[in-house]
């Protein structure tokens, strides 16, 4: 209770001291949940399409994962809005970790059924990981948050970077203990959720979002806000919705695309780790241009950058690890630029007394374009190719444009 002591600055000096306390805890949880999260992406298609024989549902797993992170994204949007950030975070860990568990019995026992139940409850990790960016926006001042997210996103980077790269020695790690190669990565994903949400429940102290309404019902000269959407949150959650649709479809089927082509595990696992890091890594550049230029004008870079992503993977040869490589890269870019606009279209949008609660909604939204993305991506390649795929993506994230336009001429 020591936060009482300088409650006479205004709720100045509490909020910064706080907010770089809950950076710092993030960052940690981050860290590891990026390695959770990365580790199933470089799999999870391969372990379906082995254990099934067929690459016709190889989407599955993602399609699965994703609309796994829906349901969490709604239940950690509302433990958060009941009882803080702390709980909701540490809950949707625990639950990936669960998750990670189930995949690894079902490898063990050979079973597709308990594979696509325990990919469903591993997707709490992803959505998990997504709202954690919004607790770091909770305590940072309006003209900060965009960095403030961004500080949370590129935590992610270093897991996310090598998680795939582990993918290999996790899977020897699997033939020791005698459980399948490709259930491997799931054994680190395990861990590092188990560990986030440790680090969660023992050291978000404050909790970010409790803080912040204690300060602002203590400020009471800040204009009320409008207990309804603001304009920016329809565009916002629109950006992130088709970034992720995007993204996900295209970067589902890069690892299977690779190994039709004789690409093995060790150079799908590169590929995704600079894709993964192409996610993250930028967020603070990211974070710099939202809250200088604005989110409507990243948001539309994000559109055009998505689509010279689905040119660079349409155009690759097979064959070539380096142009995929770029194009899941831009993919990757693309992703985070629309992310941290549509984040802070939406913080700015919506009032403290809902925010986490809305936050959930719309994380809801993003985990069923990625479940279709994930789920239509493996039949659009078996029926019409990948460059169909990639192409067909990078032009349907043009429709970010007039979204944001619309935004942009009714400001």
């Amino acid at each position: 209770m020591t936060s009482t002591a300088p409650d006479t600055t205004a709720g100045t000096s509490p909020r910064a001291e706080a907010q770089r306390r809950v950076l710092a805890v993030l960052v940690s949880s981050q860290i590891l949940s990026g390695a959770g999260l990365a580790a199933g992406i470089t799999v999870g298609a391969l372990l379906a399409q082995d254990m099934l024989g067929s690459t016709d549902l190889a989407g599955l797993p993602s399609a699965l994962f994703t609309a796994g992170s829906a349901l969490a994204a709604v239940a950690v949007g509302r433990i958060s809005q009941a009882r803080g950030r702390r709980p909701g975070l540490a809950a949707g860990y625990l639950t990936g970790a669960v998750g990670s568990a189930g995949v690894i019995a079902a490898a063990v026992a050979d079973s597709p059924v308990l594979l696509f139940i325990a990919l469903f409850v591993y997707g709490a990790g992803t959505a998990t990981n997504l709202q954690a960016r919004y607790a770091g926006a909770d305590l940072a001042a309006p003209a900060h948050r965009a960095r403030a997210v961004s500080t949370v996103l590129v935590a992610t980077t270093l897991g996310g970077v090598a998680g795939p790269n582990l993918a290999a020695p996790a899977g020897r790690l699997a033939d020791a203990l005698g459980i399948p190669t490709l259930a491997g990565p799931f054994l680190l994903s395990g861990a590092a959720y188990a560990l986030a949400a440790l680090v969660l429940a023992v050291r978000l102290r404050p909790d970010p979002l409790l803080l912040a309404r204690s300060l602002d019902l203590q400020q009471v000269t800040e204009t009320p806000a409008p207990k309804t959407r603001g304009p920016g949150l329809i565009p916002g959650a629109l950006t992130m919705i088709l970034t992720q649709l995007v993204m996900v479809a295209i970067m589902t089927m890069t690892p299977v695309h690779m190994h039709d082509h004789g690409h093995g595990t060790a150079a799908s696992g590169l590929v995704i780790a600079l894709h993964v890091g192409a996610m993250y890594l930028p967020s603070p550049l990211t974070g710099w241009l939202v809250d200088r230029y604005g989110p409507t004008f990243i948001a539309a870079a994000s559109g055009l950058t998505l689509l010279a992503a689905g040119i660079t993977a349409a155009a690759a040869p097979a064959d070539s690890v380096a142009l995929l490589a770029l194009a899941l890269a831009l993919l990757g870019l693309g992703w985070n630029l629309g992310l941290v606009s549509g984040t802070a279209m939406i913080t700015d949008a919506v009032p403290l007394a809902t925010r986490a609660r809305t936050q959930g909604m719309v994380d809801v939204s993003i985990a069923i374009a990625g479940t279709t993305g994930g789920l239509t991506s493996g039949l659009v390649v078996a029926a019409a190719g990948y460059p169909v795929l990639a192409l067909t993506g990078g032009v349907l994230a043009l429709a970010v444009l007039p979204a944001v336009a619309a935004t942009a001429s009714s400001r």
